[in-house]
């Protein structure tokens, strides 16, 4: 089990947050010598950068963008003495792929896995009243045991280079927020939240972990901040009258305010925003408080201009109001969770998240999008090395399900992206990490995976583990591309026609599907890349999306142009935006805005 909180950290009476965001000193380390050179105690150099933020691209030359090894972090930090008895934390958001941290020369904390937070108890380690330096090594390197999979080669010049068996940048460093926070030393660890409707009531059910034993309070504030229930102890039940449900583009959210008590003094606080709904499947429907819902939205990436994979809030904010704009309610976090601020983002605004853990790249080709339909088999889960690589998946599904379980936006886990899934050896590993899912998860959601057009209903041996069916699609782009479309809508309906004959009674969602285009290429006729013909692969794949009952989704790749290794397939990164990477519409926006806004939220039921 994790030790260390995955709770955001906040304010409260007793706890306090001091942000680490901003310039930190910054060192390359191509020779991996910073160890023996005690950089933990002090790294060489002048240079700065900003925190949060990929480090690639900010600068001019080749070999730092594309640089693959150790790299290091430094900062003064400033603990006051008022915190003296309380637990000192140093929070990172990220650190990608794997870090090791030490505070005034000694080694706190390491971590490995670049897309969910990590803590480093520092409280026995710093100077009170006083700046403490930290120094954090980060290494950025892809291997087959760790996710998301790829290899790091050595060139012919000596220097490294990373190769993703996954189509997006390698993007790292210290991506999120790090705070430094201090809490009283008994403190709420851990919340869990389970609902149920009672017609027009509802009952949360809940779980506090702490770290003493001391008693608990419940407090449930409505947005008013009015008091609608309370409960004590370290389990219990909120009975809320009347209760106003979190629903789909219509979010309500209640405030849970959780104490740990000693008679009158409040010992710490921890205050929690939930909504109250629920979400099934039954049959082939996705139910959110009972009713059925047809998700709408995109596959996207964290990724812009600049800070790349880095955390920026004001991206958060237009890619939430384009989301609005055209009509969506739902993303797939794909392919690593997300910064927890858009989690927040989605619970105010009432967007759906397929939430999916960073298993990606587990199918072993350097092209995989050339490769997902050629039937190509690469034995990938018969490595020697794959006891390993499933350790780091269940790690990372942990953390994953421990940060984001009491998000209301959250309906369903990812648990991979486009894995081989057609040897038997598949098959254990995935019950393992699919086992997991849901024993860790109290409110029981959805699980599932996206299947690569390699794993088709004949071949796939695995997609009996899935609540629900998601498929990554392309026919009509690298299947039938060009003049050659009908095929594509042959060979896709007779794919569709053979998961229908399973009778599998289970929703379907396809959450990729999607073609490269250039918002400067128009074309008549229509060539592929251009804006047309990027609206003719879209309406043949809603033809047949509208062809069948039990397909309760669509989540378009992409949502925005993104940054990938450089080849003679990508222009400058992925082009199958809807959108441009400066967040500017293209053609098809326009349509899929037509289309989303005319569908029902009960669409097909």
């Amino acid at each position: 089990m994790l030790n260390y909180s995955m709770l955001y950290p906040r304010e409260t009476v007793s706890r306090r947050v001091v942000s680490m965001d901003g310039m930190w000193k910054f060192c390359l380390d191509e020779k991996s010598a910073g160890e023996n050179e005690k950089w933990q105690e002090g790294i060489p150099g002048k240079e700065m950068i900003p925190v949060p933020a990929s480090f690639q691209d900010f600068y001019t030359e080749k070999d730092i963008r594309e640089y693959a090894g150790d790299f290091w972090y430094e900062k003064d930090m400033f603990v006051p003495g008022e915190w003296s008895g309380k637990q000192v934390l140093l929070r990172f958001g990220a650190a990608t792929h794997r870090a090791v941290v030490f505070v005034n020369g000694t080694k706190v904390a390491e971590h490995e896995g670049g897309f969910l937070p990590f803590c480093a108890d520092v409280t026995e380690v710093v100077r009170y009243n006083a700046y403490n330096k930290v120094v954090v090594k980060v290494n950025n390197e892809l291997t087959v045991t760790n996710i998301p999979c790829g290899q790091t080669v050595t060139l012919p010049t000596g220097k490294k280079m990373c190769k993703p068996y996954f189509d997006f940048f390698n993007y790292s460093g210290l991506q999120r927020s790090v705070w430094l926070t201090a809490l009283p030393k008994e403190s709420v660890f851990d919340i869990e939240t389970v609902n149920e409707l009672c017609g027009s009531d509802a009952k949360v059910s809940y779980t506090v972990k702490t770290t003493g034993d001391h008693p608990v309070t419940v407090e449930l504030l409505d947005e008013e901040g009015q008091k609608v229930a309370s409960c004590e102890g370290k389990e219990g039940v909120l009975e809320v009258k009347n209760a106003r449900l979190w629903k789909v583009r219509d979010a309500y959210l209640y405030q849970m305010v959780v104490r740990i008590m000693d008679e009158d003094e409040i010992l710490d606080e921890y205050t929690q925003e939930i909504g109250i709904r629920t979400v099934e499947v039954k049959g082939t429907s996705i139910l959110l408080n009972g009713e059925p819902v047809y998700l709408r939205g995109f596959g996207k990436h964290e990724d812009s201009d600049i800070v790349g994979r880095g955390f920026n809030i004001g991206v958060m904010k237009r890619d939430f109001e384009l989301m609005k704009w055209i009509g969506a309610n739902s993303f797939r976090t794909s392919h690593y969770p997300y910064s927890e601020e858009i989690y927040q983002m989605a619970d105010r605004e009432g967007f759906l998240i397929i939430d999916e853990v960073p298993a990606v790249g587990l199918f072993e080709s350097l092209m995989n999008f050339m490769e997902a339909s050629t039937g190509k088999a690469t034995a990938f889960f018969e490595k020697e090395t794959t006891p390993v690589l499933l350790q780091a998946h269940l790690r990372a599904v942990e953390e994953m399900i421990t940060r984001d379980k009491n998000h209301p936006s959250v309906v369903a886990w990812s648990l991979l992206n486009e894995p081989e899934t057609t040897s038997d050896a598949a098959v254990p590993y995935f019950k393992e990490v699919f086992d997991r899912a849901r024993e860790l998860d109290p409110q029981k959601r959805p699980r599932t995976f996206a299947l690569v057009m390699n794993s088709t209903p004949d071949k796939c041996k695995c997609y009996n583990f899935s609540d629900i069916i998601a498929l990554n699609r392309y026919f009509g782009w690298y299947v039938s591309g060009g003049y050659d479309i009908s095929t594509a809508e042959v060979l896709f309906r007779k794919e569709m026609d053979a998961w229908k004959a399973l009778n599998l009674n289970k929703p379907f969602i396809f959450t990729e599907y999607g073609a490269d285009t250039l918002g400067s290429e128009h074309k008549l006729p229509s060539v592929m890349w251009s804006q047309e013909y990027q609206a003719e692969y879209l309406k043949m794949n809603n033809e047949v999306f509208d062809s069948y009952d039990f397909i309760k989704g669509e989540q378009i790749w992409n949502f925005a142009d993104f940054q990938t290794t450089e080849g003679i397939m990508r222009v400058n990164g992925n082009k199958k935006g809807v959108f441009t990477r400066q967040r500017q519409p293209k053609d098809i926006a326009y349509k899929l805005k037509e289309r989303w806004e005319s569908l029902p939220l009960g669409y097909k039921n």
